[in-house]
């Protein structure tokens, strides 16, 4: 499993204030967990995608999976695609407030993508 994790850190005078950690495999980079002891500018950006489409040109891969959520992803050509989550809410009643929410924001959700991909960077196939 070592030898297929990238683990880039970042130091300021020898001790570390930043880490992003990814997995890959023959064709993909999938990541990523991010953390900081200390906010640097462009430095999430340089530990969470820069340095993964380096890692992914140097090894070959066909695809990075940068993970879920934000618009700063757009810009950095990476397409917007929905994910799954499997939960189990134990109380009934919490169960049920969740569910309902989650079919009343789908729509949303949807409606999102569809408006996020106009802000994709690529040209457009016609």
């Amino acid at each position: 499993m070592g030898e297929q994790i990238l683990l880039v850190q970042a130091f300021r005078e020898g001790e570390p204030i930043a880490a992003s950690w990814c997995f890959f495999d023959h064709h993909s980079l999938y990541g990523r967990y991010w953390g900081c002891m200390e906010e640097v500018d462009c430095l999430h950006f340089e530990a969470c995608y820069y340095q993964g489409i380096e890692f992914c040109l140097e090894k070959g891969l066909q695809h990075f999976d940068p993970g879920t959520q934000g618009e700063h992803k757009i810009a950095r050509g990476f397409e917007p695609v929905f994910s799954h989550s499997i939960h189990y809410i134990a109380h009934e009643g919490f169960r049920d407030a969740i569910g309902h929410f989650c079919e009343e924001e789908a729509q949303a959700v949807r409606e999102y993508h569809q408006d996020t991909h106009a802000l994709l960077p690529f040209k457009q196939k016609a």
